[in-house]
């Protein structure tokens, strides 16, 4: 019998009571390899796989004849994992098991279990610290002046942020009922500390005319991650 557990180790947390000479075994996945190639285990015992990245497409799937049941990622040829997800399996018969990641046959490890009754409720540690950034950026202070003339080359504003990447701006355009219709976009390249830039200039992607704005400024970093949105009401006078 196999018991099996997925999901994301930041929400997920399971519990057991401490047992001694409990064997339970954690296996890191991250820069295309397991970090226990081979891992021995007691009969009843569990082995935890953690997807810990960069790397995180990856799967744990059974290639022997007496795991071929076993798949953290059933269904699909191209696994996918956020940084943090586990799997979790019971051994409950001795035997030595085989795993390959479907996708890159040289993600692979051996597990082999004995005879001899183990602990099931060990504690097998906590989950290594992740090889990626999954903190989103921030964005601070914010000054800018609240009108510009139209023709101009945009509206000169100041934004901290908290690490390097791109800012994005969508703007939207309040009609004459005030109801907010979307009238473009502008991206700029930033870097940490106070970035001088110009909001609400004419581009190909915005058409700057006479109006009340609202822009939505969002920052993402090198991993991808995204600050929460700022929004900013601007003037473009005639």
């Amino acid at each position: 019998m196999v018991r099996r557990f997925l999901g994301a180790a930041a929400a997920v947390v399971f519990l057991f009571p401490a047992g001694a000479g409990a064997a339970n075994t954690r296996v890191s996945i991250a820069n295309y390899a397991w970090s226990q190639p081979l891992v021995h285990v007691d009969r009843g015992e569990k082995v935890t796989w953690d997807w810990l990245g960069p790397d995180l497409a990856h799967s744990v799937t059974g290639i022997s004849a007496n795991d071929l049941q076993w798949d953290s990622d059933p269904g699909t040829d191209a696994p996918s994992h956020r940084a943090g997800d586990s799997y979790t399996l019971q051994f409950d018969r001795p035997g030595e098991y085989l795993f390959q990641c479907k996708l890159h046959a040289a993600v692979r490890g051996t597990v082999i279990v004995s005879d001899v009754p183990g602990n099931p409720n060990g504690d097998p540690g906590p989950q290594p610290p992740l090889n990626v950034d999954v903190k989103p950026p921030t964005l601070g202070s914010f000054s800018m002046a609240k009108r510009q003339t139209r023709g101009s080359d945009g509206l000169g504003f100041d934004v901290q942020i908290s690490e390097r990447g791109r800012l994005d701006a969508e703007y939207y355009r309040f009609n004459s009922k005030g109801k907010r219709v979307y009238n473009g976009f502008e991206t700029w390249d930033v870097f940490i500390g106070i970035n001088h830039l110009r909001l609400g200039a004419r581009s190909k992607h915005f058409r700057a005319r006479p109006g009340r704005y609202l822009a939505v400024l969002r920052a993402t970093d090198t991993s991808a991650n995204e600050s929460k949105p700022l929004r900013k009401r601007f003037t473009i006078g005639g």
